[in-house]
């Protein structure tokens, strides 16, 4: 059985093919989802793509939140599954009140497009949990509003429940604790603003490979462990 993940398509979202691609490549099967459709269609896995929802009104996310396929995305992710927000995709699920914190515009109030090295810091993620902590991805980036921000006892709590995920070795945007990504306290729902899907061509980095299949990894242990049960 092969496992499926959704691939939440908003208004303005760019780069729902490139997951796409990213999860055909690890073995897992892709299915696009409209914003609009309440129904996530029995998958397996859910993935809120880049881009620029609803145009970015309001604050990055804000109005991508409300659109009604996040009330089976919140109630997916409370049962335990896989939610994976990147860039724009972090953005909403901050909104959404899905992970803590927030995301604002970059210290120098410039856009950012670059490749950057991250660090894995906690493996405790359904995105992480095949990459050893310490080991360093050079994943691009491309965002204005990426600088990670939380309160010191937001912050405090990240740090003694190896909640965060992900840390750039050379900060580029000013994030709080150098933070390039987290995750909630059940480790399903991660949130990151480097872009692993970007990074699996050999003619790049192909460092957003392993995060891609840790997470094909737990999926397939979770499908076999269903069927053995049924």
């Amino acid at each position: 059985m092969t496992a499926t993940v959704g691939i939440v398509v908003f208004p303005g979202s760019n780069c729902e093919h490139d997951v796409a691609e990213a999860v055909a490549d690890s073995g897992m099967e892709p299915r696009l989802l409209w914003h609009g459709d309440p129904s996530l269609h029995q998958v397996d896995a859910i993935v809120l793509p880049g881009g620029f929802a609803h145009g970015d009104y309001l604050r990055p996310g804000a109005i991508a939140r409300f659109s009604p396929v996040m009330t089976a995305v919140a109630d997916f992710a409370r049962d335990g599954g896989p939610v994976i927000g990147i860039c724009n995709g972090f953005q909403v699920l901050t909104e959404a009140g899905l992970l803590p914190g927030a995301l604002r515009q970059n210290r120098k109030l410039r856009f950012l497009c670059a490749v950057v090295e991250t660090r894995v810091d906690s493996n405790l993620s359904v995105l992480t949990r095949a990459t050893p902590p310490g080991a360093v991805l050079r994943l691009p980036i491309n965002h204005f509003s990426g600088l990670y921000t939380c309160s010191q006892e937001t912050l405090t709590e990240l740090r003694a429940t190896e909640r965060v995920v992900l840390r750039y070795v050379d900060n580029p945007n000013g994030s709080v604790d150098d933070i390039a990504g987290i995750c909630s306290a059940e480790g399903n729902v991660v949130g990151l603003m480097p872009h692993p899907e970007r990074a699996c061509d050999p003619l790049g980095s192909q460092d957003g490979r392993p995060l891609w299949a840790g997470l094909a990894a737990g999926l397939t242990t979770t499908l076999s462990g269903a069927r053995s049960n049924r």
